[in-house]
């Protein structure tokens, strides 16, 4: 009875992880055999890693990240043209402490998508917010974020993400309205935040694609300025990779 009440009151208490603890601890007789604080040593490292695990569940919901590759599986070998020296130095996410960003070009399939799904995957693994939205999407939700009259909240929320994911930038021209909400998100998020970008498109062609001329230069400004480049090219990996095989090289676009 005193070991249930116990448990009821842990649960009461939100003390989730410790209470599932406790349970085995009282399942497992060799815990017996351990001084109090070691058990309460125990307990305490249970609760502490299902809180950050949640934690973590929880970022990776509001991240709308499709899928979840990690940059543990990276194939460094695979033939795409990529500073690997630089793509090792990402995934410690100090581009995140020192709200750098991050422009990823190349030709579809050469898994530049994935890659930079596994770079933000691994910023939210260590504690960081992140959004991921193609940029057709995010402008569609800000579209109608404006017609509903939340788009400004809307812009304080990617503003106060830490990483914001728009992939497939620049694959068409931009109108008036994209471009200018597009700058307020970049400028909100210039020396802030980190952007990561993906494109089929070559930096130099994105001033063109975004329009206004005057416009484009304040947009190209905040996101090149202190931006790691990494260029990607070569084989498609879906042609060159037998089925099944060509997400574990990257090889979404």
């Amino acid at each position: 009875m005193l070991n249930q009440a116990t448990l009821e009151k842990l649960h009461a208490l939100k003390l989730t992880g410790m209470a599932a603890a406790y349970e085995r601890q009282l399942e497992e007789p060799e815990i017996r055999g351990l001084s109090f604080e070691e058990r309460f040593g125990l307990l305490v490292d249970c609760h502490w890693t299902w809180r950050e695990n949640q934690a973590l569940a929880r970022r990776l919901k509001k991240s709308k990240l499709d899928r979840e590759p990690c940059v543990e599986d990276i194939n460094y070998r695979y033939p795409r043209q990529m500073d690997a020296a630089t793509v090792r130095s990402l995934t410690t996410s100090q581009w995140v402490v020192e709200h750098r960003g991050i422009l990823l070009t190349g030709p579809t399939g050469i898994g530049k998508t994935w890659l930079a799904e596994a770079l933000v995957q691994k910023a939210c693994r260590d504690g960081y917010s992140v959004l991921y939205r193609p940029a057709a999407k995010l402008f569609r939700d800000l579209a109608g974020a404006r017609a509903d009259g939340s788009l400004g909240r809307s812009l304080d929320a990617i503003a106060r993400t830490d990483v914001l994911l728009v992939d497939d930038f620049a694959m068409a021209p931009l109108n008036d309205s994209e471009r200018r909400v597009f700058l307020e998100i970049a400028d909100d998020r210039y020396g802030r935040r980190s952007t990561v970008l993906t494109s089929q498109l070559p930096v130099a062609s994105w001033h063109a694609q975004i329009g206004d001329p005057t416009i484009a230069d304040s947009i190209l400004d905040r996101l090149e300025h202190n931006a790691y480049r990494i260029e990607m090219s070569g084989e498609s990996t879906r042609r060159k990779n037998k089925p099944g095989e060509a997400e574990a090289n990257g090889g979404r676009s």
